[in-house]
């Protein structure tokens, strides 16, 4: 059975009044999207209110069924570099939710349409970021502050203020340029940051936070790879044992790990081929895909592309560097890190996407802007966390850790199958979150596995 929670303020009613001097100006979205489009001004920093502004982009789809209005919904698909102003407006939401909310994106800054960070030619000639000395850890970090120095020219102030609490002071400027007392929030991988933050924030602002694949931003250094690592490790052990006992599984009958070593070794005769290797068996278990993950064993010529945000590697310079501690400076640092990402990993050798992100931080000057901590949200109502037990890019502990940060207004749903982000995986898993965002209830603690 479901429990009701009990949360203040759990619709539109009692909206303060919009802020004439900070409106949206509405229009059709372009392209034929179903919506409406615009920008709000908001300061470019917001330590300096009456200072420079920016126009951050806003997308709304307005419920459809006006006469059961439950309010704002605000959504943010993560990344970063993700669009939150098309994800409002894509078909992803159940019909429930489109009736019943305006649900509304905001492009975080530097993505999107708000003031976009778009620095990938810049990123040319990177030397190796698993150095194994002094020098080539050196080589990083003049890499490293070269790179950064040209994308913050090119891209202005901006650059120095994209934040994740930056982000969230321009969610609550959006709630009251659209009128609203409270609003809701779904946000998945990165954009739990931006719900995080706003929780924190603006608790007594909030209607409902349902946060799916949570990125947890008190993780050091340490836990942002090492409990990635080992969350890789958990999802090629899932695959494996799926190739044990499937027979159309193209290595079934075999021992999945002494071919995965092998092929690690066939791999080494091809230019980047082991770490192409690496890399292309993280995306399929991420899917997950394990057909293609088999195919890579199987088959090298299996590699193909992964789908990213369009402006990733850019924007996170401005955004992950300024919401985690991953400065590393010297190779000794490095070093550290590497040792507990292998042990931690030693099928999978570390964490693909956590070391990459340490790497293009490393030497950045300054702390950063939004430093992890431990979550504080006493004024925000219960709050959804939802998390795939077996998911490499935001792993399980995380979500666990979220919950025992506050026991007292988190509740955790767990998805027991694989790959990253629950709500697109099980019908269960997108039940759950609707009925939470519907109707303030807790969903079941758990939902089986949906085959991949």
């Amino acid at each position: 059975m479901a429990a009701v929670l009990v949360v203040a303020g759990a619709g539109s009613a009692g909206a303060e009044p919009v802020d004439r001097t900070r409106t949206i100006e509405w229009a059709a979205c372009p392209d034929g999207l179903e919506g409406q489009c615009g920008t709000l001004s908001v300061p470019l920093d917001w330590n300096k209110p009456r200072g420079q502004r920016i126009d951050v982009a806003v997308a709304r789809h307005r419920a459809t069924d006006p006469s059961r209005r439950i309010g704002v919904l605000m959504v943010d698909p993560g990344g970063p570099g993700g669009s939150a102003a098309l994800f409002a407006l894509s078909p992803v939401f159940s019909p429930e939710l489109r009736a019943r909310f305006d649900i509304v994106g905001i492009d975080s800054r530097g993505t999107g349409n708000t003031s976009p960070i778009l620095c990938d030619d810049l990123m040319s000639d990177a030397p190796d970021i698993y150095p194994s000395d002094e020098a080539g850890f050196q080589a990083v970090l003049r890499y490293n502050r070269r790179v950064v120095s040209q994308c913050r020219a090119r891209s202005g102030p901006v650059f120095d203020n994209a934040d994740g609490a930056a982000v969230a002071r321009d969610m609550d400027a959006v709630r009251r340029a659209l009128g609203e007392r409270k609003i809701s929030f779904f946000g998945l991988s990165y954009g739990t940051v931006y719900g995080q933050a706003y929780a924190e924030m603006f608790g007594d602002r909030v209607r409902a936070v349902a946060l799916d694949s949570v990125v947890d931003h008190s993780a050091d250094v340490l836990r942002f790879v090492g409990d990635r690592a080992a969350a890789s490790d958990d999802a090629f052990a899932e695959f494996a044992r799926w190739c044990d006992r499937t027979e159309s599984c193209v290595l079934h009958g075999q021992d999945v790990y002494e071919a995965w070593e092998a092929a690690l070794v066939r791999a080494d005769s091809r230019p980047n081929g082991r770490q192409g290797l690496l890399d292309s068996m993280y995306y399929a278990l991420r899917e997950p895909d394990w057909g293609w993950a088999a195919g890579l064993i199987a088959d090298l010529p299996a590699f193909r592309a992964a789908d990213i945000q369009p402006n990733y590697s850019s924007v996170r310079l401005a955004s992950v560097c300024q919401d985690f501690s991953l400065r590393l400076d010297s190779f000794r640092e490095y070093a550290r890190m590497r040792a507990d990402e292998l042990r931690r990993s030693p099928i999978m050798r570390g964490s693909f996407l956590g070391h990459d992100e340490v790497m293009a931080c490393a030497g950045i000057a300054g702390p950063p802007a939004n430093p992890p901590h431990r979550w504080d949200i006493g004024k925000a109502p219960t709050i959804l966390v939802v998390n795939g037990r077996h998911d490499p890019t935001t792993p399980y502990a995380w979500a666990v850790n979220m919950q025992r940060q506050a026991p007292r207004n988190t509740v955790l749903l767990t998805y027991e199958g694989w790959g990253h982000v629950a709500y697109d995986a099980s019908d269960c898993a997108r039940a759950g979150v609707d009925e939470y965002l519907l109707n303030l209830r807790t969903p079941v603690a758990s939902c089986p596995a949906v085959g991949p």
